[in-house]
């Protein structure tokens, strides 16, 4: 097996420092914040980090216990926060600083890594401060924000770590870890990751499933389609409903086990005396699991949207490139004659509005705009140019 740091694409610089950090050199600190765009490995790296922190050879071997059981998630002295829904809430981050507060249980350190940090509320981002900036002696907090921005994490926060930057990784590393290490065709490697625009798990997905390629190919199929103001709505609607249908298919399977196991502790299908009268009682704990749900179904379908305006935004911004004449290499490099055409039909200032269209989109949904008036805006915006 190789290290903890394998999966860490395209990161040479960040993985130096924290095997110096784990090793347990002047780097090492209580509390670090990993930044960087969409797919350049924050969740990876803090993993890996907790795993070097844990392995018994202090180097993150990838074959010792501390390693493998961090990485697969059941060290006893490594938690890790994944929200599920559109916030993490304060009563979880109380939680888990009152337990992170004890001692390490067997590994060398107590970690706590938490994925989307920009994602705790405000009570949740205070109830974390205060554990940062009294850390117990053996505790260490991983972060892992878009960036250091005020929106992300606070400004306090973020002065008490220490700030790990990610690059997006090249495209021609992500080639080299699908055909390496997943067995992909070199061809259909390199095609992946461009078109992923150096997201390694997106590169992957576009390889292996065909469904994943499908959605694709109909989002870089909407600039042909916009011929009026009722096919802007339409495509609007299109785009919704196939982030909607994502959303579901990826969560489905979860939910499902999920309602199984809590019916199953609560006595579903008992015979015992009182077993129905207990699961009838039931009602407000099956509620409080369909309000997670819908909150994770809520956040699946706005990744899912995401990624599509980035497919998007990958579209124009090769036809702007064409336009100018830029010498770069085209995102998608499989639909470059339909950007051709467009350049010819559009001044690179139209299209650089169309660009900023389906960025502004981008950025409305994540301030809470409902996805489907920021949408069909952006669709009305770019018929126009």
């Amino acid at each position: 097996m190789p290290d903890v740091f394998a999966d860490l694409v395209g990161q040479e610089e960040a993985v130096a420092t924290l095997r110096a950090a784990a090793a347990g050199g002047p780097a090492m600190t209580h509390a670090w914040i990993f930044t960087g765009p969409p797919g350049s490995g924050r969740s990876v790296a803090a993993r890996a980090f907790a795993a070097a922190l844990q392995c018994v050879n202090g180097t993150g071997c990838g074959h010792c216990p501390g390693c493998h059981t961090t990485l697969s998630g059941t060290h006893a002295d490594v938690r890790f926060v994944v929200p599920e829904g559109l916030s993490i809430p304060v009563t979880e981050i109380r939680t888990l600083v009152l337990r992170a507060a004890s001692a390490p249980a067997g590994g060398r350190w107590q970690v706590v890594v938490i994925e989307d940090a920009d994602r705790l509320t405000e009570a949740a981002g205070n109830a974390l401060l205060k554990a940062i900036e009294e850390p117990p002696p053996r505790t260490v907090f991983l972060l892992c924000t878009p960036s250091t921005h005020p929106d992300d994490v606070s400004v306090t926060i973020r002065s008490r770590c220490r700030v790990v930057p990610l690059r997006q990784p090249p495209a021609a590393a992500v080639a080299t870890v699908l055909t390496e290490r997943d067995g992909v065709p070199a061809e259909t490697a390199h095609w992946a990751a461009a078109a992923a625009q150096g997201h390694v798990g997106r590169a992957r997905r576009l390889a292996r499933d065909a469904e994943a390629r499908k959605r694709r190919d109909a989002v870089l199929g909407v600039p042909r389609r916009l011929t009026g103001v009722g096919a802007c709505f339409d495509a609007a609607s299109a785009l919704i409903e196939a982030a909607e249908a994502e959303a579901v298919a990826s969560v489905a399977d979860l939910d499902a086990g999920e309602r199984t196991a809590l019916e199953t502790a609560l006595g579903a299908g008992g015979t015992g005396r009182g077993a129905a009268g207990a699961f009838r009682g039931a009602a407000g704990q099956l509620k409080e699991l369909e309000k997670r749900q819908k909150s994770r179904a809520t956040r699946a379908q706005r990744d899912a949207l995401d990624r599509a305006l980035v497919d998007l935004a990958g579209f124009y911004r090769d036809v702007l490139a064409v336009g100018m004449r830029a010498p770069v290499s085209p995102v998608h490099t499989d639909v470059t004659e339909m950007a051709r055409t467009a350049a010819e039909k559009w001044t690179p200032d139209a299209t650089l509005r169309r660009l900023e269209a389906v960025l502004a989109c981008r950025t409305a949904i994540e301030a809470n705009v409902k996805p489907r008036i920021a949408v069909e805006s952006m669709m009305l915006a770019l018929w126009r140019g």
